[in-house]
């Protein structure tokens, strides 16, 4: 938010220098994210000064340029060489010295010496569009007599420059969205350190009905959930003209167009006390009665910016009798503002409830200055206040009659908020004791009443500008931020116990040892949102969008639920790099995965329905190897990423026997492998995404991907306990078999039935090759796989290995119909 240094000072006694103001507003909560200089001039007239043309002939090798003298009021008269058709001695002008900077929108030039048609000038006689004070370039600037020669330019225009501070205000604090809002957080603080701010309100004292029993507008409340307070005025024989230069000033100081003054005056209201208003074209009003209430589902609404939206009946609506005029507290309709020939007006000053006005600016994707504070929480009190003063300024501003009283429905009042605050309380939180007296300073520089004092605690009474504070620990916050965090000393105590590890505190340092392993072996890691769009689950099976964790208020419809895999933002970073020529891709990930479960119930509390459980993703593309010298490039496949998944098992500890192997064809992958324990807890799956997948992400090349649930590997890996045996004194045993199977049987069978058929002496089976084409009958592949057989106690002879190999072979024979070679 933009605050003008020049405008603050119209409520504070402020000596403080810009960057003075920016630390202290830091200081107290207020964050300053930067200052820029601001001038109503560009370049702020620097280098110009008030001149005298004491002589001015023609030139003689031109036939429009002049030469003349000029008095610049030091005594020195200096010779410019001046092609303006009205130039004449006697003139009072405007000269840009030699080094003078002058703009042309984005562009500048220097004032230099030169020679003109062989004659020297210093300096330049000026127009009023090569200065910036207006757009004529017919001649020079001819000012009157009474412009002293030696003059600043910039002092003969009253040029001043403003600085904007760029305040960060965080969601709590839309008491402080406001000009005077800033301004009393900071009187607050100059009280504090031993300034005199004289905070001053603008007055409205002056306010009153020029015609008490005139036809004024009549307003209905039809929902007054939505609208608590709503407040108007009826002004008459308005005339609607370009604002006063002050005015426009302001604005466009703080980054706002100037449009006519009274919508100016809308704007600085509401940019002064935080109180959005809107303006109604009276003649505009069918009926001659505004009605607040919300219209059918499906009713289409023309806004201010020309666009058809449809509405819902959640959305309030400020009505006529025959049709809607404005979205309540958040955008204007096409027909019902003010333009130029706008003579009767009405000011509506209202207070929104912030949960209806936040849902609706979310359901159109809008997002207003008004909407920006009614949904944080505007002040229901200060209403009628507002619109006094908007009233008096269009009074001074654009003429008019007030007609009719101030139209204020306000059923039910919203009172301050009531807390009780102990001493020892404060004490307690703040680490130090803060005297009583500079408490009661404090509260009463922030406007908070206090009601009772008793037994050392205070019964106060809280504003309801300030939506933040209903709590003792707001108030302390309040307190501690204007004494300043800075003056809470440390000591040379600790009050603490020193942290310790417990021996089950194992999964943020298991996570750290893969992490180092996957970067070792050449990922990168990565970090997406866990904010995701529902359109990827839209028609997916694997995870059903009616499964996805919706946001009630989400930011856009791309950030509209919880991811329920990794998968997506992955392939998100995947195709952003091949995008950008970085083809080759290993990434990592651990991340949170959120589930929803409709027919699950809500028990004892408890949200049964909704899981959450963190996940590790893998995404592997492009080569394994490119642009070696001492090796081909080489693609990288779906067995590498499966060998890197075993890898984290094993340094995780996780038992293999414990595990079975799936191939599954989802509508993610075109092929896939899950991993999941004996019990039926998948640990991980495995597999090619697929095309269809990859093509809405115009993603050309294969991404193989491996998803492990980290919580389910945590668990598994408590089983894990680490022994040691002494290194075997017999040597293993390999034999090699060449089997004939069925083209469909996975190697992943022969494995299986393999230590099935011996579990003691059987230590490792592993496939070194496979053949499929020529030779072969049709339909059938074969395996190269070794057998590793081992007895730790003992040298195994031949028998024992034939009779446990023979065993293998008839397995395998009568199970999956292999055949030896």
């Amino acid at each position: 938010m933009n605050i003008s240094y020049n405008w603050l000072k119209d409520y504070l006694n402020l000596t403080l220098t810009p960057e003075e103001v920016s630390a202290a507003l830091t200081s107290i909560g207020l964050e300053t994210g930067g200052i820029e200089e601001v001038q109503t001039v560009k370049g702020g007239l620097e280098g110009l000064v008030i001149g005298k043309v004491l002589t001015c002939r023609e030139h003689p090798n031109s036939d429009h340029l002049h030469i003349t003298t000029v008095d610049l009021g030091n005594g020195e008269p200096v010779q410019i060489v001046c092609g303006a058709p009205n130039v004449a001695s006697g003139q009072h002008v405007v000269v840009a010295t030699v080094g003078t900077v002058l703009y042309d929108g984005d562009t500048s030039f220097t004032i230099k010496k030169s020679k003109i048609r062989g004659e020297e000038s210093f300096g330049m006689i000026c127009a009023e569009d090569e200065i910036g004070i207006g757009e004529s370039h017919d001649g020079i600037i001819v000012l009157p007599e009474t412009a002293v020669p030696g003059t600043l330019a910039k002092d003969y225009y009253n040029i001043k420059s403003d600085y904007v501070l760029e305040v960060d205000i965080t969601p709590n604090r839309v008491d402080a969205a406001s000009h005077y809002g800033v301004a009393r957080d900071l009187a607050a603080y100059l009280v504090r350190n031993g300034y005199t701010p004289d905070l001053r309100k603008p007055l409205v004292d002056g306010f009153k009905i020029d015609n008490l029993s005139g036809d004024a507008i009549k307003v209905e409340v039809q929902n007054t959930e939505a609208c608590p307070r709503y407040c108007g005025l009826t002004i008459r024989n308005v005339k609607i003209s370009e604002s006063p230069e002050w005015l426009q000033q302001r604005l466009h100081a703080i980054g706002l167009r100037p449009i006519n003054n009274v919508v100016d005056i809308t704007n600085y209201v509401l940019h002064e006390t935080g109180q959005p208003l809107h303006c109604f074209d009276l003649n505009k009003i069918k009926g001659g009665k505004v009605i607040v209430k919300t219209l059918p589902e499906g009713t289409k609404f023309v806004t201010l910016d020309e666009t058809e939206r449809t509405l819902s009946d959640r959305d309030l609506m400020i009505c006529n009798e025959s049709e809607g005029m404005c979205i309540a507290g958040v955008f204007g309709g096409l027909d019902s503002g003010v333009t130029d020939k706008t003579t009767d007006i009405f000011l509506e000053s209202a207070y929104f409830n912030p949960t209806w006005v936040r849902k609706t600016a979310r359901r159109h994707g809008l997002n207003t200055d008004s909407s920006f504070r009614y949904e944080r929480g505007a002040d229901p009190n200060n209403l009628v206040y507002v619109l006094k003063r908007a009233a008096l300024l269009v009074k001074e501003l654009a003429g008019g009659e007030i007609t009719g009283n101030i139209v204020d429905i306000y059923p039910q009042k919203i009172e301050n908020f009531k807390v009780e605050l102990a001493y020892e309380r404060i004490n307690s939180l703040v680490g130090k004791v803060i005297p009583a007296d500079i408490v009661k300073s404090i509260l009463e520089s922030l406007e908070i009443e206090i009601l009772d004092e008793r037994d050392g605690c205070l019964s106060l009474s809280v504003p309801t500008y300030r939506v933040d504070v209903q709590r003792d620990v707001d108030v302390i916050e309040d307190i501690l931020r204007i004494y300043g965090y800075n003056n809470v000393e440390f000591t040379d105590n600790v009050h603490s116990n020193l942290s310790y590890k417990t021996s089950t505190d194992t999964s943020h340092q298991l996570q750290n040892l893969v992490a180092e392993q996957l970067t070792g072996c050449g990922f990168n890691e990565i970090m997406n949102n866990s904010l995701t769009r529902s359109a990827y689950y839209a028609s997916l099976e694997t995870y059903p969008e009616s499964h996805c964790v919706r946001l009630l208020n989400p930011l856009s419809n791309d950030l509209n639920v919880l991811r329920q895999t990794l998968l997506f933002g992955g392939l998100e970073s995947v195709a952003y790099n091949v995008n950008r020529r970085r083809p080759d891709l290993k990434f990592y990930e651990f991340g949170n995965c959120y589930y929803f479960n409709p027919a699950a119930s809500v028990e004892k509390g408890v949200l049964a329905p909704y899981s959450e459980t963190q996940h590790l993703g893998l995404w592997v593309t492009g080569n394994r190897v490119s642009g070696s010298w001492a090796h081909p490039d080489e693609k990288s496949s779906v067995y590498e990423l499966k060998a890197y998944v075993e890898n984290i098992f094993i340094r995780l500890g996780i038992n293999f026997g414990r595990l079975q192997y799936t191939q599954v064809s989802t509508d993610l992958f075109s092929a896939a492998l899950n991993i999941a324990t004996r019990d039926g807890k998948q640990m991980a799956v495995i597999g090619i995404v697929a095309k269809k997948v990859l093509k809405g992400f115009d993603i050309d090349n294969d991404v193989f991907y491996a998803e492990l649930n980290w919580t389910l590997l945590m668990k598994e890996a408590a089983h894990n306990k680490v022994l040691y045996t002494d290194i075997p004194k017999f040597q293993p045993v390999k034999r090699d078999l060449a089997l004939l199977v069925d083209a469909s049987v996975p190697f992943v069978e022969i494995e299986k039935v393999a230590y099935e058929t011996e579990r003691k002496l059987l230590k490792e089976v592993y496939l070194f090759d496979v053949y499929e084409g020529k030779n072969l009958e049709a339909g059938k592949k074969s395996y190269a796989v070794t057998f590793i057989l081992q007895d730790e106690n003992k040298t195994l002879n031949d028998k024992q290995i034939d009779s446990i190999m023979s065993r293998i072979i008839n397995n395998l024979q009568q199970k999956l119909n292999a055949k030896l070679r």
